[in-house]
């Protein structure tokens, strides 16, 4: 099989899975058990962990990552935490209607619990506008959660100017960087001031089922979170709960071991994918093409060809709909409706996300089996015939 799904989750690098390997079965302790050996092995790793994400990040202080199960945990610590802390101060949270599913429904969670929630709209290809983000700023703003890339287009939000934003208002700014990082150029915390935010270590080639929080120590009014896991002194008793060793210590390894070099072939394999779709298929478009992208996402819309009939034809390619979290949805992609398309063109949207492993041939490939299909799918569609006589859109 080609993979071309790497949005979804990536295969782990072998690197990482030996790195991962002796904390099942010889430094096998808990973490939080340091008085012997076994579990001050583990505890050190961690610390190791934690000290190399921080230096891929550009994070000052280590302590100021917070280690969940993954982004979407991070996400409801995030928003319920300041929202339960905070709500002294204000209820109103500004976030964007494409942000992943995790943050839209603990934002409508939130709402049924008294907060205010404005959902941004976006230009047709996919950004925000930075004057709509200014005017929705009212005194009882207290946090803004915008990501860093859409996980269904690749889309990029410019996060230092929402910074820089959110600092002249005295704001919080939670910023969702799942895609982002390991897809681009490092993320430099030191240098752009989000005061949260979330990552998950499957989305470069870390394993599954660990991710997390970044919380900026101020040196004035120190950001305040209330707990969502309670149960333990772990992670500043802001995330009770046994450490998750092995994940944690691939976690690091993985941010560690990313080559940004990698990421600049990957973008010459998108473009070429993209090239050889549009110049042999008739009505295909990229969503998002003329605004800034993530190097690896492309997400096509192909007129009146189904992507679910496309996929079942092509079993020998793994690529996606859209997100992972909404299969099996009977409604079409929320970002592509946000973004102004129909229904059913949103219905004729795939998503294809490459990774380090992916090779040219196999883009070569992908594109002309997915040229074919289309063709053959075309050929026995009604309405494609009548779309072709003109009589409809």
């Amino acid at each position: 099989m080609i993979y071309l799904d790497n949005n979804a989750t990536t295969r782990i690098d072998e690197h990482v899975l030996n790195a991962m390997m002796p904390y099942f079965r010889e430094s096998y302790g808990n973490a939080s058990s340091t008085q012997h050996r076994l579990g001050r092995q583990s505890n050190e790793a961690i610390q190791l962990a934690r000290q190399q994400i921080a230096r891929a990040l550009k994070i000052q202080d280590p302590n100021e990552l917070i280690f969940t199960s993954g982004a979407t945990e991070a996400i409801n610590i995030a928003l319920k935490g300041v929202a339960t802390r905070y709500h002294s101060i204000g209820n109103h949270i500004i976030t964007c209607q494409t942000e992943h599913k995790a943050v839209l429904e603990t934002c409508a969670q939130l709402e049924k619990e008294g907060c205010r929630v404005t959902y941004l709209p976006v230009l047709a290809n996919g950004q925000i506008d930075l004057a709509q983000l200014r005017e929705a700023i009212t005194p009882e703003t207290i946090l803004i959660s915008l990501m860093t890339a859409n996980n269904e287009t690749g889309v990029l939000h410019p996060i230092a100017d929402i910074a820089q934003i959110c600092q002249q208002h005295g704001i919080l700014f939670f910023c969702d960087a799942t895609q982002y990082i390991g897809k681009q150029n490092a993320l430099d915390l030191a240098q752009i001031p989000v005061d949260l935010l979330c990552l998950s270590a499957h989305k470069f080639h870390g394993p599954k089922g660990v991710g997390a929080l970044y919380i900026r120590r101020r040196k004035s009014k120190p950001i305040q979170i209330e707990p969502l896991i309670v149960g333990g002194n772990q992670e500043g008793a802001l995330r009770g709960g046994t450490y998750n060793v092995p994940a944690i210590v691939g976690f690091g390894a993985a941010l560690e071991h990313l080559q940004a070099e990698e990421w600049k072939t990957v973008a010459t394999l998108r473009d070429y994918l993209e090239t050889s779709l549009l110049e042999s298929i008739p009505h295909i478009s990229i969503n998002g093409a003329d605004a800034p992208r993530l190097s690896n996402t492309s997400n096509l819309t192909i007129k009146h060809v189904l992507a679910t009939e496309l996929i079942s034809r092509l079993p020998d390619i793994a690529f996606s709909t859209g997100s992972a979290c909404v299969v099996g949805s009977a409604a079409p992609s929320h970002v592509l409706i946000a973004m102004g398309l129909s229904e059913d063109m949103a219905r004729c949207s795939i998503r294809l996300s490459l990774s380090k492993y992916t090779t040219r041939e196999e883009i070569a490939e992908v594109a002309k089996q997915i040229a074919n299909a289309v063709k053959k799918i075309r050929a026995q569609s009604p309405v494609w015939m009548l779309f072709e006589k003109g009589l409809i859109d």
